[in-house]
């Protein structure tokens, strides 16, 4: 994406660490001020270039530089892109996976908590840089001299931006500054220097943008238009911004008079809207569960390989042009970085799912996925007896030992078990190997890895890094029906909550439910949006976080058999280590930080944080 310049006088980084004013003198021979607000295509760049620094479409954590042992709070510019271990970290923080081999910012967070200094998942200054640039926009736009159709759907693009901005901050930090105009460095103290809004607020906010602008938007994407955000998208931000919202004020606590948590009584309403945003979306007729394969697995495999499926409600597109290493292209690094060996740096598996995310996944006559510990390491398995008849989502999500790849099986075994019983750890015996072609090494090395958007078609054997094509699916159908789900049941509508529910799992190709809880919907939306950014929020926000992540868990270790060519089995138990993931209640919210409280005396910090 080519970048334009533009005069904009003043770049404040809105009540942020820095408070001070940035000038971008331009030279008035390359453009002026006025031109950007005449032109349709200037508009256009000017918008475009905030969508290439909201990388938190994608990069729900921008990516610290954590090479030394002793976190330093900085950020690494040649790492924080798409392009590579951004994407990841998420998931990492989750109970999904633990670290694969680039243990970055996800090790030191996951196994030491999050402090005062932050750090971990921040978005406060990119945020506000780009709520600059959208709040200059939406004030020049309107009045602009260009088609008023133009300017009217522009400005409500800008609009959702922002709200999308305000709620990857709300999710974050509870209450924020809500700062809806571009400031100067003559306006008053409290302007420059806001406190912070409660997050009832900011939710309230996010939700009445989206009912003000959503009809101002097209109604759908196509053509030139592909990948800017439709009514739907909006609608579909609405639902999960209403659905946190509710989770937040059922299950949570206000502290800070209301700067963090939402009054209980708040509840029904919020789920409500959520209900209501999902209802519309479904009533549409745009969407529907992408369901054009006959093979239940390779179906659900191109719901995110097939670009533009009627599952997308919103994505962000890509191409195969390389952005990684100062690259300018439009591609991204997952392919590279999660797929299995062969890869350029001769490693792969970013995100290692852990033993306990692969049980997970029911068998397809909706019977546990759980594997007896005892059972299963006390007996010769071949892949077919071990697998066997597991929910097809768990072979599109996840790959293990002797899953099909490039022609070829991947191949994790690590150790060689002989006629006599002993077991050999290196070289060969008869002419088999005794380690497999997989990285086996360290104490990350659970077995699997994450099959969920890998194109297989994609040669990761050299050195191009950020080239993946596959979009990101920022909005899909599936989370809007269980977004449903759980909104219905919390208002008491269990055949509704059923119904959706039950509509994924057919899709899936298992069996369907005859009935509906909370942990039902809570295990099919882990199980259906696994590795897609969804869970680590979701566990904050029902607020189990401090409960569920702090456990320890499991990978396995396979070992061949020479004379039967079937595993020994080993589980790995603390595949994090001794000590395991840790969680603190206080994290459920991220701090303001010393830094950004110290630059602002009119910002509170959170809760827990000294």
């Amino acid at each position: 994406m080519k970048k334009i310049h533009y005069i904009l006088l003043i770049l404040l980084v809105v009540v942020s660490a820095c408070q001070k004013d940035v000038l971008n003198k331009v030279p008035l021979n390359i453009i002026t001020d006025n031109t950007v607000w005449s032109d349709p295509s200037l508009i256009d760049a000017y918008l475009t270039q905030v969508y290439a620094e909201m990388t938190v479409f994608v990069q729900e954590t921008p990516e610290p530089n954590t090479w030394s042992s002793n976190y330093t709070g900085l950020h690494d510019g040649v790492y924080d892109g798409v392009a590579f271990y951004g994407p990841f970290c998420i998931n990492e923080l989750s109970d999904e996976c633990t670290i694969g081999w680039q243990q970055r910012a996800g090790k030191y967070f996951k196994y030491n908590g999050i402090k005062i200094s932050g750090g971990c998942m921040e978005w406060w200054e990119y945020s506000y840089i780009a709520i600059r640039q959208l709040n200059e926009f939406i004030s020049r736009v309107p009045s602009s001299p260009v088609d008023k159709s133009f300017a009217i759907e522009r400005t409500a693009e800008a609009r959702f931006l922002r709200a999308y901005n305000y709620f990857s901050m709300v999710k974050r930090y509870g209450g924020v500054p809500i700062v809806t105009k571009a400031q100067g460095v003559n306006d008053p103290k409290e302007t420059l220097y806001p406190k912070r809004n409660t997050e009832k607020e900011v939710y309230d906010f996010v939700i009445a943008e989206i009912d003000t602008i959503a009809s101002s938007l097209p109604e759908i994407s196509t053509g030139d238009i592909l990948g800017r955000p439709t009514k739907y998208a909006a609608l579909a931000l609405k639902c999960r911004a209403a659905l946190y919202a509710g989770s937040i004020a059922k299950y949570g606590t206000i502290q800070l008079n209301g700067v963090v948590g939402i009054s209980p009584s708040e509840a029904s309403a919020y789920y409500q809207k959520a209900y209501d945003a999902a209802n519309t979306i479904i009533g549409s007729g745009h969407y529907a569960l992408y369901n054009a394969d006959a093979n239940p697995v390779t179906n659900f495999k191109n719901i995110f390989l097939v670009k533009n499926n009627p599952e997308a409600i919103f994505a962000v597109r890509h191409d195969n042009t390389d952005a990684g290493w100062g690259g300018s292209g439009n591609g991204w690094g997952y392919d590279f970085l999660q797929c299995p060996k062969p890869q350029g740096w001769d490693v792969g598996n970013q995100n290692a799912p852990y033993l306990e995310m692969a049980e997970e996944f029911e068998h397809i006559d909706g019977t546990s996925g759980a594997i007896d510990a005892t059972t299963l390491q006390n007996q010769l398995w071949t892949i077919n007896d071990l697998w066997a008849n597991k929910d097809p989502r768990f072979y599109a999500t996840i790959w293990t030992q002797e899953t099909p790849w490039k022609g070829t099986m991947v191949d994790f075994h690590n150790g060689l078990q002989l006629p006599d019983g002993t077991i050999q750890n290196d070289g060969s015996y008869q002419g088999v190997l005794a380690i497999g072609t997989q990285k086996v090494d360290g104490s990350m090395h659970t077995a699997f890895g994450v099959m969920k958007y890998l194109d297989e078609a994609k040669d990761n054997s050299g050195a191009q890094v950020g080239a993946s094509q596959t979009d990101y699916l920022v909005f899909r159908y599936a989370e809007v029906l269980l977004n449903l789900a759980e909104a219905s049941f919390e208002l008491g509508k269990q055949d509704v909550a059923l119904n959706a529910v039950n509509q994924i799992r057919s899709r899936a190709g298992i069996t369907l439910l005859g009935s509906v809880d909370l942990d039902k919907i809570r295990h099919e939306r882990k199980v259906e949006l696994a590795f897609e950014g969804h869970r680590y929020w979701d566990v904050r926000r029902w607020r189990i976080a401090s409960s569920v992540l702090p456990q320890k868990r499991s990978g396995l270790q396979y070992i061949l058999d020479y004379a039967t060519r079937k595993y020994k089995i080993v589980v790995l138990n603390n595949i994090d280590g001794s000590n395991g993931p840790v969680f603190f209640p206080n994290n459920i919210y991220l701090p303001i930080t010393l830094t950004r409280t110290g630059n602002n005396p009119n910002l509170v910090e959170n809760p827990g944080y000294n």
